[in-house]
């Protein structure tokens, strides 16, 4: 995720009208708790480091889906557990309220660091269930800019294994040649391990 690091415009959001550049590197995924239709899907928001290699990068994303599937809840799941027993107008009303509060800058701060929605990238891996990557809506909720949807692996002509990567992107936080520049950075270093 030192994309971010080396391409900072690509890691800023649109709250309250303004455009702002993001305090960290903060990556969410999901992810089923187990292969079974009724498991749920976890979210989890971790924060990615510059300095990190790839394999404590992976080693910390890891160690986070163990404790999403441990059955422990994060705050943001307890907050949503709380939202969901109370009646639908209620919960209505207070979304309004936390959205009207994120658009003037009066979120508090623990509710942003738990919410997987305030994120610099949001990442979604189909391919593990077996479908393709496919383009996934950005939310009105939160301010995630980018979402990446990874589709399954597949052997291409010359046998070497294949995944397609697909974003959704908030053209908002920058133009599409920044955000193009970007990928194509990205796409040679997934392409070249070794440089990693």
């Amino acid at each position: 995720m030192t994309i971010f690091h080396e391409r900072p415009r690509l890691n800023r959001f649109v709250a309250g009208g303004r455009l702002w550049q993001r305090d960290g590197i903060w990556l969410s995924f999901s992810a089923k708790g187990a292969f079974d239709d009724d498991s749920p899907i976890l979210t989890v928001k971790q924060r990615v480091e510059p300095a990190h290699s790839l394999p404590e990068m992976v080693d910390k994303i890891l160690d986070a889906l163990d404790y999403g599937r441990s059955g422990r809840k994060t705050t943001s799941d307890s907050e949503i557990d709380i939202l969901l027993r109370l009646p639908v107008p209620v919960v209505r009303a207070a979304m309004w309220l936390v959205h009207r509060a994120d658009a003037l800058g009066l979120l508090p701060a623990g509710m942003i660091h738990s919410d997987p929605l305030y994120a610099s990238a949001f990442v979604a891996n189909l391919g593990s269930v077996g479908l393709d990557a496919g383009y996934h809506h950005l939310w009105e909720h939160g301010n995630c800019p980018v979402f990446c949807v990874i589709g399954r692996i597949t052997p291409d002509a010359s046998g070497r294994r294949r995944v397609t990567l697909k974003y959704t992107y908030d053209e908002r936080i920058e133009d599409g040649l920044y955000c193009a520049r970007t990928l194509e950075r990205l796409r040679e270093r997934l392409e070249h391990p070794e440089k990693l």
